[in-house]
């Protein structure tokens, strides 16, 4: 979840909306690569989730990565909530997961080590204390009461709104995790490519990261229920958004959009304020109930801006936000799904070429496909399996294209980042096939083996 906003000064006209997103435009020299991932932690002795408080705990880790690798302390009230250091930071979600929200850097090996030097500091720290962290894109056994609700007070109005709206507002807030990427655009008409390939095409990212097949100790029938979830959240804030796609959108479609998705707070002098269910259109005329006869700045309306869930979201840049949380190799591969993609115009006409045709209706169904099925999932005519590695192929050729090279110039280009997707699509399986064919094989039923073989 999002940290608050800040620096933005008082909203005067409904166009100064849209200019903060078109200030994100940026000459592709520019571009940057912003990688986020969350995990969950456990006491490795009873397999339990970590809570906020204890000698071994949420806030030990966050005290150990602040003194031992010199994290500043990001604080709410009394409580340590984060860190940040370099422009990345660290910060958790609702039930605890451990979040990296990486610098923005150049290229995949950047984000790579990144993500790499952060999994060795918190190993560091977590087995002194005897915890573990797992990457999976749902808690495989823990239910809603085992998971501490952190102390931020932007969660505990979102579990109050969660427990009011769809089914599964708490079970994504406490239970699922993810991994996903932020990229840049150069410009209207590129976000408005970048965007509709990204809805496209996130399925294809759900069936390749798929990695949450387990749910309250058994396999749940999904390959990402993670995916599930998030489509029984909450209708006005999720979805596949099939605006983007209509000839008029652009950055004004978008403010229309979000000013639309109801609010869930406004942060003032370190404090949430309830306006659950409220109007940011009526905070524009001053008649928010929350806080009446104030109208908003560009720091609440970046705030809301974060309070939308669609299956990739713009702000000042966009996010990609289609894949469970999984094994290192993933969280790398993720950005370099996306950059090769979408920083190279060849690979994204390619990508355009391969998904304008297809209906709202395909849309939405390859949605809830891909977390049933994973890469076996078919509709109307598209066949996952053949999509993704057409995909995959297209990014390999537009990381080729940037040729960034790694390793003091020992390494080309970034194309090795996609070994995993490209052994999924030879193969077929994706992490969720392997976790069940553990589990009805040489796990013989026994959910516990997934801590010893599959954390960090």
């Amino acid at each position: 979840m999002s940290i608050p906003q800040s620096g933005g000064g008082p909203i005067e006209r409904h166009e100064q909306l849209v200019e903060y997103l078109a200030d994100g435009c940026k000459p592709k020299d520019q571009w940057r690569i912003g990688t986020e991932h969350e995990k969950f932690g456990y006491c490795k002795d009873t397999l339990l989730p970590l809570p906020y408080e204890g000698p071994r705990s949420i806030r030990v880790m966050l005290e150990g990565l602040r003194d031992r690798h010199n994290w500043a302390p990001v604080k709410e009230g009394d409580y340590l909530i984060g860190l940040e250091k370099d422009g990345a930071n660290i910060s958790l979600e609702p039930g605890g997961q451990l979040e990296l929200s990486g610098a923005p850097v150049e290229t995949i090996h950047e984000t790579c080590d990144e993500v790499n030097t952060h999994l060795r500091e918190v190993r560091e720290v977590a087995d002194e204390i005897g915890v573990g962290f797992i990457g999976l894109g749902a808690a495989p056994e823990w239910t809603h009461e085992q998971m501490d609700l952190m102390p931020k007070g932007r969660y505990r109005l979102m579990n109050d709104y969660m427990g009011r709206v769809g089914t599964m507002g708490r079970v994504m807030m406490r239970r699922t995790c993810t991994v996903q990427v932020n990229l840049d655009f150069g410009s209207e008409a590129d976000m408005i490519k970048k965007m509709r390939v990204a809805i496209a095409l996130q399925p294809v990212a759900t069936a390749l990261f798929a990695n949450s097949p387990f749910f309250e100790g058994k396999p749940n029938g999904y390959k990402s229920l993670r995916s599930k979830v998030w489509r029984e959240l909450d209708a006005s804030r999720t979805g596949t958004l099939p605006f983007v796609f209509d000839d008029d959108f652009g950055f004004e479609r978008w403010v229309e959009y979000a000013l639309d998705v109801p609010m869930y707070f406004v942060y003032r002098d370190g404090k949430y304020i309830d306006a659950l269910g409220q109007s940011f259109r009526d905070f524009m005329k001053g008649k928010l109930p929350a806080l009446p006869g104030e109208t908003p700045t560009l720091s609440d309306w970046a705030d809301h801006l974060t309070t939308a869930f669609p299956e990739a979201r713009m702000k000042k840049f966009i996010e990609m936000r289609g894949a469970d949380g999984g094994p290192w190799r993933r969280l790398c591969a993720l950005p370099a799904f996306w950059v090769g993609l979408t920083y190279d115009q060849d690979a994204l006409d390619g990508a355009w070429d391969l998904v304008k045709d297809w209906t709202p209706a395909q849309h939405d169904a390859l949605r809830v496909a891909a977390s049933v099925d994973g890469l076996q999932a078919k509709v109307t005519g598209i066949n996952m399996h053949d999509i993704a590695r057409e995909t995959v192929a297209l990014s390999e050729q537009g990381l080729k294209a940037r040729a960034r090279p790694g390793a003091g110039g020992m390494v080309p280009d970034e194309t090795h980042f996609l070994n995993a997707l490209k052994e999924s699509v030879e193969t077929g399986k994706v992490p969720a096939d392997e976790l069940l064919e553990d589990y009805h094989g040489s796990w013989g039923g026994d959910m516990k083996r997934v801590y010893a073989e599959y954390s960090y």
